[in-house]
């Protein structure tokens, strides 16, 4: 009898090809390229309409998402040839001296200029001394705000992170209205004939206006699902006041669920006003706090005793964790495949994202990626307000 969580072989082969384009990713920033996680993920996505077996169509594939200086192009050719051979018998190291296009990277101060001006008269010694003190005092002033939005949460002072609470208050996200299945009177699509029948008995039977139907909008309903496990522990509290935020907002019905080893929901505990008594009930709630990681099994539980009853009318869910896992990988594949199925649209929320040397190198992510519709960071309060820039666009209907 065959197994049911076994995962199929096209799925297999597809984490071999993710794996080799992270390391073909690491290769381009070796040597001197402006290649980011985005842009790997947009790589990624693009596979989904190109034939990788047709090696021209990989290539210009590849060269458009992830070149993006003309300086760059003879860089990549040389990289991509020496990367993407064919099969060999036994691992080989690339020699990067080999690629003599090696960039330099770009100095982080400028060079002094090479002819020096002749020293000024004493006048202009002390004018250019005042704009100098002044130059350095316009310098060493900062707003506050500006620091703390770009810094990361798992850096932040008692102090600060008072601050950054606060600044989270007024920190609002809307996502883009569904479309209803009811009518409402207007001037585009379905002709009303009742209401166009009643105006026309006004003008002795004669209808001289074609009365009009229009479907109305509802608020995207947001599920959020967030890792509280023990490598998530630096960003679990100011987390959970994002999610309380969402929970308080009004704007969109909200369902909200942690894990660790398992799930538990908590969206009774932060309808509470207060959000010290909520933080309160969530912590007697949750029994499994700071511990170990099964994202597989919690999403399975989700799915089955909670997804029919908060995914329906186009709910986006919102998966923040790091994507360290314990459990089954290959159950956390068809996890993901289920809820992305049954859902409008799979955001993954992964703090760690937003280090300039992170790779989406752990199992839990290489998984869970192929079924994610969009993959954010979200390690500061600008990350936060980029995540409600990207919400806002989100309208329309869902591709397949």
């Amino acid at each position: 009898m065959p197994n049911p969580n076994a995962v199929p072989d096209h799925l297999k082969k597809e984490s071999t090809i993710l794996y080799n384009l992270l390391l073909f990713g690491r290769l381009l920033r070796e040597l001197g390229m402006d290649v980011n996680p985005g842009r790997m993920m947009d790589l990624i996505h693009a596979l989904e309409f190109i034939n990788i077996g047709i090696r021209t169509d990989f290539y210009h594939a590849s060269r458009g998402l992830l070149v993006h200086n003309k300086g760059d192009i003879p860089l990549f050719d040389q990289a991509f040839d020496l990367f993407w051979q064919k099969p060999m018998e036994e691992w080989f190291t690339i020699n990067l001296e080999t690629l003599i296009h090696k960039k330099k990277p770009r100095p982080l101060i400028a060079p002094p200029p090479l002819n020096l001006p002749e020293e000024p008269p004493p006048s202009e010694q002390q004018q250019g001394s005042d704009d100098l003190q002044t130059l350095l005092e316009v310098t060493v002033t900062y707003s506050q705000r500006e620091k703390l939005r770009q810094k990361d949460f798992s850096e932040l002072t008692g102090e600060e992170l008072e601050a950054v609470k606060k600044l989270m208050e007024n920190l609002s996200l809307q996502l883009g209205d569904r479309l209803s299945r009811r009518r409402r009177p207007g001037k585009r699509e379905r002709l009303d004939l009742r209401r166009s029948m009643r105006k026309s008995f006004k003008h002795g039977g004669e209808i001289l206006h074609w009365a009009r139907l229009d479907r109305k909008t509802k608020p995207r309903p947001i599920v959020v699902i967030a890792d509280i496990s023990g490598s998530m522990e630096r960003y679990t509290r100011l987390l959970l006041h994002f999610i309380y935020g969402l929970a308080q907002d009004r704007l969109h019905p909200v369902e909200a669920f942690v894990f660790s080893t398992r799930l538990t929901r908590i969206t009774r505990q932060l309808n509470n006003r207060e959000i010290e008594t909520a933080l309160r009930q969530v912590s007697k709630t949750v029994h499994d706090w700071a511990g170990g990681t099964r994202i597989g099994e919690s999403l399975k539980t989700f799915n089955f005793d909670w997804g029919r009853r908060v995914l329906g009318r186009g709910a986006v869910v919102m998966v923040i964790s790091d994507g360290w896992d314990r459990g089954d990988i290959d159950l956390l594949a068809m996890e993901m495949d289920r809820l992305q199925r049954s859902c409008y649209r799979t955001i993954w929320l992964n703090p760690l994202l937003g280090a300039p040397e992170y790779e989406p190198l752990t199992r839990g992510i290489q998984a869970a990626l192929p079924y994610v519709d969009d993959f954010l960071p979200v390690h500061n309060l600008a990350s936060l307000e980029d995540l409600a820039q990207h919400l806002e666009s989100i309208g329309g209907r869902k591709s397949f």
